[in-house]
């Protein structure tokens, strides 16, 4: 049986070290087959208090391709036995 991590996720407490700007909480998710971060901060209601968590999600992005080298023909490097001057 294969187990299918799509539509799932998973958040843990996070170390704020001092910055009241970090999440409360960091994780993961995988939606439609795509991987994201997830971030989550506990807030209060403006209107009555009560608390909510509210979620951001991130595209994990791949790590970049190299751009490919291209190689420049010069004299030097020029070889094609074909032609015939």
């Amino acid at each position: 049986m294969t187990y299918d991590n799509n539509m799932r996720g998973v958040l843990f407490k996070n170390d704020k070290q001092g910055n009241d700007k970090r999440p409360d909480y960091r994780g993961s998710a995988v939606i439609e087959n795509v991987d994201f971060n997830v971030s989550g901060w506990i807030k209060a209601s403006k209107k009555d208090g009560s608390k909510f968590m509210s979620l951001s999600f991130e595209a994990k992005k791949a790590a970049p391709a190299k751009p490919k080298q291209e190689k420049v023909l010069t004299e030097d490097n020029w070889v094609d036995d074909d032609i015939n001057f």
